[in-house]
């Protein structure tokens, strides 16, 4: 059985990789322009897992991720629309990307020979204690490994890294499998950094906040705390906002329906990796 897949059946371990990454530092956006902190959010990530596979009934949780390839940033100039007026504006946009070839110097899929960053991602799911009507969709084993299915496919969504111009790709992998630019240099801490939202179909309350914290990379590896962690989280309420709520529909298929589908168009699903459904 491949490492990989030697994890809890709510886990899934990935590489994501690509040219340019944007995980935009909300200060730099005062003025019209952005520039890129060094390392993902806890949002960015949520938002990967989520394009490879989610659904309203589980919530994904990001536990740790890995940098892979030695941090670099650059700078490009941009055109975006000045809203203001009917043409574009100019400004200057600061992505971060990374060494053409990290320290393992192993083969890699197209595309990511080149300068780009790279990440290995550990996060896995838990049920949405704030949706009932989906309390019959909440089946771990189904779920697992329809997600499974989509990671070894590259997602079902378009994979990006912060921002839509920044295309990302996907893969499965064994977290901490090869070597890392990162793996010996010990502690790294950053400041004040952007985690995540708190949505009220996650939370339960009728308000949008966001959160705050201070990361401490220790030899390539960031661990995340959840976001109700009030011990290393800040959170600043926003506003008021209404949860969505969801129910089974045609636009929502029971995951048992849904796991026949998948099965009936790409073969089986338990049986090559040995989830017990």
């Amino acid at each position: 059985m491949p490492e990989q897949f030697n994890t809890p059946r709510n886990t899934i371990e990935f590489r994501v990789w690509g040219r340019y990454a944007m995980f935009t530092d909300p200060l730099t956006r005062v003025g019209g322009e952005k520039c890129s902190y060094h390392l993902p959010t806890y949002e960015a990530i949520k938002g990967i897992c989520k394009s490879i596979y989610w659904k309203p009934t589980f919530i994904w949780y990001v536990d740790e991720l890995r940098v892979m390839r030695r941090i670099r940033t650059q700078t490009k100039g941009m055109k975006p629309l000045d809203y203001n007026s009917t043409g574009n504006t100019l400004a200057i946009y600061t992505y971060v990307t990374g060494n053409s070839q990290h320290s393992s110097d192993r083969e890699s899929e197209e595309g990511s020979n080149g300068p780009g960053v790279e990440y290995q991602v550990r996060a896995h799911f838990e049920w949405n204690p704030y949706q009932p009507a989906l309390a019959r969709d909440r089946n771990d084993g189904k779920h697992f490994a329809i997600a499974k299915r989509s990671l070894e496919r590259g997602g079902r969504q378009d994979i990006f890294l912060g921002t839509r111009e920044c295309q990302g790709y996907a893969e499965p992998c064994a977290f901490g499998s090869g070597k890392g630019d990162y793996d010996t240099n010990g502690e790294l801490q950053y400041g004040l950094m952007f985690h995540s939202f708190d949505y009220p179909d996650e939370t339960g309350k009728g308000r949008l906040a966001t959160n705050f914290w201070r990361p401490k990379l220790k030899d390539g590896i960031l661990t995340f705390p959840r976001p109700n962690d009030t011990s290393q989280i800040l959170k600043k309420d926003i506003r008021a906002m209404a949860p969505k709520s969801f129910g089974e529909s045609a636009d929502l298929l029971p995951v048992e329906l849904e796991f026949e589908l998948l099965e009936s168009a790409t073969g089986a699903l338990d049986g090559d990796h040995g989830v017990g459904l």
